[in-house]
């Protein structure tokens, strides 16, 4: 069954140090140990899960905030606090807006990410659990997680000071979608077209091979630096995988839900399924193809 062969692949990872010098130590399949693998996965999975519920539940209060009723929000922009903040269209940004879209940003991401991110944790906890020397490696995954998000975190970054350009130029409404119909299906080109290159074919192979990663990569680090660099290094890849697909979200609106949910829906298939590397290209078209009808929409 699926456990059993992550089991397996745990164990390879572990054999495969011990006999490479590495320090990993395999202990016996025991009843001890399968309780505590089983017990690892229900631990990160839980917690995954309500960290991911976390974020889209504070995406669904900001998104209620800044539809305020259908009110006229017209020469004045909505700030993402969950506490209808509002300011005029004209005024420059403050700290206080810097900060509220910043935290958006990185909430989005986490909310977005977390889902085709935790293969890739349950096996690192897995592999510690087989190759640790007596100890939980869950704070050692724990770690691992924080290495991964930082990554999202400076992407969350610069996504803010993209929308701060944007704003300042008049090119996105009140919901934070694209005002220009051409800079849509520009975006839309160039992120179907980057479906096509090789850095996201190489980016979403190491995505989508939690195991070949690690082997590559010397395995289970119980040290926090090597955690937090394996958590780095994922993340980065990740970020080189679905860069071109969060910029979409200017497209469509980041307070568009359906529209997020879509798009993290599209990364998750194309991460966690065996057919992502085909599912990649293929959304690469109907991006193309929709890029072109909004180019078609703005020349008109």
């Amino acid at each position: 069954m699926a456990s059993e062969d992550a089991d397996q692949i745990a164990a390879r990872i572990a054999q495969k140090l011990r006999d490479a010098g590495g320090s990993a130590i395999l202990y016996p399949r025991t009843a001890t140990t399968l309780g505590a693998l089983r017990r690892d996965r229900v631990v990160l999975v839980v917690s995954l899960t309500l960290l991911a519920a976390f974020a889209w539940s504070y995406l669904l209060w900001l998104s209620v905030d800044m539809g305020m009723g259908g009110m006229d929000m017209t020469g004045l922009r909505m700030i993402p606090s969950g506490k209808g903040l509002m300011m005029p269209a004209h005024t420059p940004w403050r700290a206080m807006e810097f900060a509220f879209l910043f935290a958006m940003w990185t909430v989005m991401m986490v909310g977005m990410m977390t889902p085709s991110a935790m293969p890739m944790m349950l096996m690192y906890a897995r592999v510690g659990r087989h190759a640790e020397v007596p100890g939980t490696p869950l704070v050692a995954t724990a770690w691992f997680v924080a290495g991964y998000f930082l990554v999202w975190v400076a992407f969350a970054v610069l996504a803010t000071l993209v929308q701060w350009a944007l704003e300042r130029t008049a090119l996105l409404d009140s919901a934070m979608a694209s005002t220009s119909n051409i800079l849509g299906g520009l975006v839309f080109v160039a992120a179907g077209s980057y479906q096509w290159t090789r850095l996201k074919d190489v980016c979403l192979t190491q995505c989508q091979m939690p195991f070949a990663f690690l082997m590559r990569r010397g395995g289970f680090r119980r040290d926090v630096p090597g955690c937090l660099l394996l958590g780095l290094r994922h993340g980065a890849y990740c970020v080189g995988c679905c860069w071109a697909l969060m910029v979409l979200l200017f497209v469509g609106g980041l307070m568009n839900l359906l529209w997020i949910a879509l798009l993290s829906l599209l990364v998750s298939l194309e991460q966690v399924t065996f057919l992502g590397r085909q599912i990649a290209p293929l959304a690469g078209i109907v991006l193309v193809a929709a890029g072109a009808w909004l180019l078609l929409m703005g020349m008109s």
